[in-house]
């Protein structure tokens, strides 16, 4: 699996794969080794340019699980990707002891939700040479959407993200990627805000990442079940105009953003 390269002239794809059985939009797809294999080959296929497996839910009002849990749904995937998958991945885990056997089984990116607030995620990530995804959330997935609050969110999220690069770049991680957290602990006006505002949460030599597939707010704009939400995905993508784009679908969103950029290219 190689490295990921972010001087390509266009909005990267990165596809997802939820190895679990209560994510919100696909859970229980791909919560075997075997189908969670076939359909990563398969977003490769369709054009992803990165992937993130994910091995615990994080949909508002889910539960942790056990890391010996979260270690069987991730690792056999990881062990049978390897050598098949061309295209990088990340692991999507708040555990540093995942995240390290994770990497030593082919990941090349981190991505944690809780923000690398944990200094052994940091460690982790500095100890294994490997990237870091930094997400913004406000609580925890339990909790996140009870009341969130914010005097001024892209400010806060803008901070945060910043602080934490910052503590990731003293401990030597070079290749950090910034993501707002859309629907993690926010309101609809709080990711609007954030959508709309995307440009200003960069910094110096990290990419964002715009984590909106499928997702609540969608719904709540537009209408439909999550997977009838992909129409509202692209539009948010489009508006968005992050580097990354985090998708279940890849190849309709791909196809896309590549109209989107040749669009911006023009201007």
């Amino acid at each position: 699996m190689e490295k990921l390269v972010f001087s390509q002239g266009r909005t990267l794809v990165c596809g997802i794969l939820n190895v679990t059985p209560d994510s919100f939009s696909d859970g229980g797809k791909w919560d075997t080794a075997g189908a969670a294999i076939a359909h990563a080959l398969e977003l490769e296929k369709q054009g992803a340019d990165l992937l993130d497996i994910g091995g615990e839910s994080s949909r508002p009002g889910s539960a942790p699980v056990t890391l010996e849990e979260e270690k069987r749904r991730v690792l056999p995937v990881l062990e049978g990707l390897a050598g098949r998958l061309k295209i990088p991945v990340s692991v999507d885990t708040c555990k540093p002891e995942l995240a390290v056997l994770a990497v030593k089984a082919g990941a090349c990116l981190i991505n944690d939700i809780t923000g690398f607030k944990d200094p052994a995620m940091i460690r982790a990530a500095a100890d294994t040479g490997a990237g870091a995804i930094v997400m913004h959330m406000q609580g925890e997935p339990r909790t996140m959407q009870a009341s969130p609050s914010y005097k001024d969110v892209v400010g806060e999220v803008k901070a945060f993200l910043a602080d934490r690069a910052g503590a990731l770049r003293k401990a030597g991680v070079k290749d950090i990627i910034l993501d707002p957290g859309i629907g993690f602990g926010k309101t609809l006006e709080h990711n609007l805000a954030l959508i709309a505002r995307l440009a200003e949460l960069r910094a110096p030599g990290c990419p964002v990442m715009l984590g909106v597939s499928r997702k609540k707010f969608i719904g709540v704009l537009s209408g439909g079940e999550p997977e009838e939400r992909l129409s509202g995905t692209i539009a948010a993508c489009v508006a968005g105009g992050a580097d990354i784009i985090r998708v279940h679908d890849v190849a309709e969103c791909r196809k896309a953003m590549l109209v989107a950029d040749a669009i911006r290219r023009a201007r």
